[in-house]
């Protein structure tokens, strides 16, 4: 009996991405960003979990010099407070649209690769 082959199903990066905005806005909800989300589930960019410690603190440098020795957990929940912050004023659904535009922890969406349907830190 002959292989029938299928070629797999393609969509745009827009779309692609459009798919992955609603699927983590259902996971993270009104209370956190899905950068939380994505670090907590070890899912997607992985969130603030694929910097280091030092990494993050350069990266949020501005937070951070309130108070260098705070620890990370804290720091983490103000970034988080931050880019939720950061979504009500832009009025932008996700934290990755915030950081389109703001690259200050990434690229957002343009750190997502059309080739490897990955992310990748700035």
């Amino acid at each position: 009996m002959p292989r029938i082959e299928t070629k797999p199903e393609t969509m745009s990066r827009d779309g692609a991405i459009d798919i992955l905005r609603a699927e983590l806005m259902k996971l993270a909800g009104d209370e956190v960003s899905i950068c939380k989300v994505a670090a907590e589930k070890n899912i997607f960019c992985r969130g603030l979990h694929r910097f280091s410690d030092i990494e993050l603190r350069r990266r949020f440098d501005w937070i951070n010099a309130k108070n260098p020795r705070m620890p990370r957990a804290e720091m983490e929940e103000i970034v988080d407070r931050w880019q939720l912050a950061r979504q009500d004023v832009d009025n932008l659904p996700t934290a990755c649209d915030v950081q389109q535009l703001e690259h200050d922890g990434c690229r957002g969406w343009d750190d997502f690769s059309k080739t490897t349907a990955t992310c990748r830190p700035a």
